[in-house]
């Protein structure tokens, strides 16, 4: 920005300030393909504030504005399609349960310009109704379930998948969570049929970009 080449500009934001609040900035600073780094720390709601939904909140889960009897509906939204859309050139999702994953994608990040987005999850145990020390395994859950899957995309077009889930069932992800324990066998079902489109979908945009 200052004509520091050595500097790299860093932006640190919760889903809420990425999905809802700061897209439109954020989008702008993707057209222009700002030289930043952009970290979205995802924890699915609005934790500092009280659990409140974003529109990072998966489909059907509880928060306080979303209650058991009226959960929120509709899908998370895909930020990485978003900044793919863009054609910037790095996005990547990471999980604080495969720190080395996550490592070598931020190295990746720093050693191209332009503006760089990785989405990383994190377990919120309040928020998620869940123990500190059951965090990590349930962030492990949320990829081997494919629900929340690993991969980078460069340039907008080139898709990699950089680790193979164990397709254990969703179920046991939304069950170890009180945040979903209202759930009904209809909802897992439909999130489960949900979550194998995604997924088919994504080894189709990687297929497709490596031909």
């Amino acid at each position: 920005m200052q004509g520091k080449s050595d500097t790299h500009v860093l932006a640190f934001a919760g889903d809420g300030g990425t999905f809802d609040i700061g897209l439109q900035s954020l989008s702008g600073a993707a057209e222009r393909n700002e030289n930043i780094i952009y970290v979205c720390y995802d924890n699915e709601a609005y934790m500092n504030t009280g659990i409140q939904r974003s529109s990072a909140t998966p489909e059907l889960a509880w928060t306080t504005t979303t209650p058991s009897l009226h959960p929120k509906l509709g899908p998370k939204k895909n930020m990485i399609q978003i900044l793919s859309a863009h054609k910037v050139p790095y996005c990547a999702t990471a999980n604080v349960a495969w720190p080395e994953d996550l490592t070598a994608k931020v190295r990746k990040a720093a050693s191209m310009k332009g503006t760089r987005f990785l989405h990383v999850l994190s377990p919120c145990p309040p928020g998620w109704r869940i123990s500190s020390e059951h965090g990590i395994e349930i962030a492990r859950l949320a990829t081997n379930t494919k629900v929340f899957p690993l991969y980078e995309v460069v340039d907008g077009t080139k898709y990699h998948i950089t680790y193979q889930p164990k397709n254990t069932p969703v179920r046991d992800y939304l069950m170890a969570q009180g945040r979903f324990r209202h759930l009904k066998d209809e909802d897992i079902t439909h999130i489960q049929a949900q979550v194998e489109s995604d997924w088919e979908r994504l080894k189709q945009m990687e297929q497709i970009s490596s031909e």
